[in-house]
């Protein structure tokens, strides 16, 4: 287990874990047009199928983003996305092993392509690709929420190094 990954993922996902609970229930659902009319929840569940997806393969050794499962529960009930962020942050913490990575980058037929990857480097996978998809949700909240989101929401944390550094 190594906790300068495992440490900043918990702190992410309670980060959104937050927001979430800040949110009702109709703005979580409420598609947004500056979204491309996604929802909060869409997003949501887009995050957390990618570490459950993670999660799988680290069962079976094979990890493939693209087959996950879309639970429209994860999108809709704001409660039940809360409650699988909490898991996901519980179960983050394992021993580094060797996985394959499976993708199809094909538009025409499955052509499946593997990638020996490792727990840890599909870890900092979905840690970026978190911070990603939270900075889109910022967009999101501020377009039809007055919630006050911390200034470090949906930034990369090399970003906020450099911010540091420049504002020296």
């Amino acid at each position: 287990m190594n906790d300068q990954i495992v440490q900043p993922t918990i702190r992410l996902l309670y980060q959104l874990k937050e927001l979430l609970e800040s949110l009702t229930d109709e703005q979580y659902c409420r598609k947004v047009a500056v979204l491309s009319n996604a929802s909060i929840g869409q997003h949501t569940r887009h995050i957390i199928e990618f570490f459950q997806e993670l999660e799988k393969g680290y069962e079976t050794g094979i990890v493939n983003y693209d087959a996950r499962t879309r639970n429209y529960t994860i999108e809709t009930q704001r409660k039940f996305a809360i409650g699988e962020l909490v898991a996901i942050a519980a179960s983050v913490a394992k021993e580094n092993r060797s996985l394959k990575l499976v993708a199809d980058f094909s538009s025409e037929d499955n052509n499946f392509y593997e990638v020996p990857t490792n727990y840890q480097r599909e870890l900092v996978y979905n840690l970026e690709h978190t911070i990603h998809h939270m900075a889109i949700l910022r967009i999101g909240v501020n377009v039809m929420t007055a919630i006050e989101l911390p200034e470090n929401f949906g930034v990369a944390i090399s970003t906020l190094k450099y911010r540091s550094v420049c504002a020296q």
